[in-house]
């Protein structure tokens, strides 16, 4: 299998060119080498290429800073995956492409799933919505892999801010109003590496059928309730000056981008396709934290 990785050098996307190695050829792109802007160079890639399998983990990510960019938020994130999708149309490949909770808009009192209506409050999550419905109009096959507050070991992510503030700041204030479930980077891509091996047996016995799937940690939390887990864990190993991490609502952080109160994804869907069973939040973020330290 000729597998086409976008987005390589992405939190997502590093821990997907390890994950695939050993499914077949994986050729791995960065921003530089796939440029999301030049749509026919894009086009002119994939067909020269001809994957079997295109992985897209590129995307604009810049929640607050899409609000004034939304030009280069929509041609990231709905245009270009447009293209994508056209193309993987037309050559026979299967496209898997992340999305997000924030194409919800957070009113639900419980997990989302997958068929709920959709309402994004910000750019980034209308984006998303969009690139979503262009590639299920463009007939290709697809699996579309919604997560939520993804952290890694390496990256820009809440993560690797809080180790920061947490060594800078006698005490923080974090937002304990918006419910998640915080997400390992390596989690989302082995959980996609174990779906490809079951989807090719799939395509090649002519019983695929395309599908969006919630892929989060099992179990939520409130960002507050995220940080003083990093912080519990990192204090063994590091000199922290945090004694105090105080909960407040989200009118007391405000940012240029809405974000949803309620950000659970059900994931039992995943589970019955692919019999997949979702690790903790808690314990993946452990796992993650042993790397740092």
């Amino acid at each position: 299998m000729k597998i086409l990785l976008l987005g390589k050098n992405g939190q997502v996307g590093w821990e997907l060119a390890r994950a695939l190695l050993l499914l077949g050829e994986v050729i791995a792109l960065d921003r530089q080498q796939m440029d999301f802007v030049n749509l026919e160079a894009l086009r002119l890639t994939i067909h020269a290429i001809h994957p079997d399998l295109i992985v897209n983990a590129a995307a604009y990510t810049a929640v607050d800073k899409a609000e004034s960019e939304q030009e280069n938020t929509f041609l990231c994130n709905a245009t270009a995956v447009d293209a994508i999708a056209q193309e993987a149309k037309k050559i026979g490949a299967l496209l898997i492409h992340y999305s997000t909770d924030y194409i919800f808009d957070g009113t639900k009192n419980a997990s989302y799933l997958e068929d709920d209506a959709v309402n994004p409050l910000n750019v980034y999550g209308k984006s998303k919505l969009a690139g979503e419905n262009a590639i299920i109009a463009s007939g290709v096959d697809y699996l579309i892999l919604r997560t939520t507050w993804v952290f890694a070991a390496r990256g820009q992510n809440f993560l690797k801010s809080i180790l920061r503030l947490a060594a800078e700041r006698d005490t923080l204030n974090i937002v304990a109003d918006q419910i998640g479930a915080p997400t390992w980077a390596r989690v989302i891509a082995q959980t996609t590496a174990h779906i490809v091996q079951q989807v090719k047996q799939e395509r090649e016995n002519k019983l695929f059928v395309s599908g969006v799937f919630h892929l989060t940690s099992a179990g939520d939390t409130s960002w507050h309730g995220f940080a003083q887990k990093i912080v519990e864990l990192a204090s063994p190993h590091c000199q922290l000056k945090t004694h105090v991490i105080s909960p407040i609502p989200t009118s007391q952080y405000p940012t240029p981008a809405k974000r949803p109160l309620n950000s659970r994804l059900c994931t039992d869907k995943l589970t019955q396709r692919f019999g997949i069973v979702m690790p903790t939040w808690e314990t993946s973020l452990k796992l993650c934290m042993e790397e740092l330290f």
